[in-house]
């Protein structure tokens, strides 16, 4: 009983809530982000022949949700900017990723043990944004409580939801790619966890927020972990969510999730010229999946 008492569950969500994220997890969160950038194809090719669109793509993989999330609010969509620390800590690592002499710094994050540790950290930071966009938008809009699923959704997308305006900063277009069309596990669990921090906000989920931040990340956490261990493009929601849209929509049953998220190669403009690195990782970006 003493043990059970010392590893109280509420306490330990009370510390887990408490810790703060800069600069150990949002370091992890943008050394994720951005590799997830150099997994696309023509992002080597952009960063030699243009560093400022690079560098661009690369600030709104790591901040696009907070910009996206500021407009929406009627806030400055460079707010964000004024934090200097997280936009050099950002820049940093953007400049490590794409420009490390011999590629090391990319290699050592891209093993993939390391590459789980940071996976893990970074759904910590994803969590954390979704609840700080519910409460943000309940002071907004007390009531307003499709506003706060929208803006902590927003916030826990990431770049996903823009990311058609980012490639045309790389001079790519494929509006097939619309995160809303076609949306991935990320994008989906930041939805539903939206939902429900805007439950317990509005006081209809009899649970403490500590307990829900904790429950949530360690949920969201090992999902990816395992997803991306297996190289896995698969949801947990799928079986459910085939079975509610039949019910409801009228969907077909057993559509692959993998059908979703992969599209034909021929559809997929190329360069011309590739390089010898983008060559090398062409396996890894075809089962690479969106981050954010």
């Amino acid at each position: 009983m003493e043990v059970l008492s010392v590893l109280n569950l509420g306490e330990f969500a009370q510390i887990f809530s408490k810790i703060g994220m800069f600069p150990v997890f949002d370091l992890a969160y943008y050394i994720v982000s951005i590799l997830y950038l150099k997994y696309e194809p023509g992002s080597v090719e952009v960063s030699r022949r243009s560093p400022v669109a690079s560098w661009l793509c690369a600030m709104l993989y790591c901040f696009g949700s907070y910009i996206l999330a500021d407009i929406m609010l009627g806030s400055s969509p460079i707010d964000y900017f004024q934090h200097n620390s997280h936009i050099l800590l950002a820049s940093a690592v953007w400049y490590l990723i794409f420009y490390c002499p011999l590629n090391l710094f990319y290699k050592c994050v891209a093993f993939l043990p390391v590459k789980l540790v940071l996976v893990a950290l970074k759904e910590v930071v994803r969590t954390r944004k979704i609840a700080a966009g519910v409460h943000h938008a309940h002071h907004a809009y007390h009531h307003g409580f499709f506003i706060m699923v929208i803006v902590g959704y927003v916030k826990g997308s990431g770049v996903a939801l823009i990311s058609n305006f980012e490639q045309l900063l790389r001079g790519v277009w494929r509006p097939e790619t619309n995160e809303i069309l076609s949306m991935s596990f990320p994008t989906k669990a930041s939805l539903y966890g939206a939902i429900l921090f805007t439950l317990q906000e509005a006081r209809w989920l009899p649970v403490s927020k500590s307990t829900l931040i904790l429950v949530f990340t360690l949920f969201m956490a090992i999902t990816k972990v395992v997803m991306t261990a297996r190289h896995s493009h698969g949801s947990p929601f799928a079986l459910v969510e085939s079975w509610v849209c039949h019910l409801l929509f009228g969907s077909p049953l057993g559509g692959s999730e993998e059908d979703h998220h992969h599209h034909p190669p021929a559809s997929s403009p190329t360069s011309p010229i590739k390089t010898k690195e983008e060559l090398s990782e062409g396996a890894r970006k075809r089962k690479v999946k969106k981050a954010e």
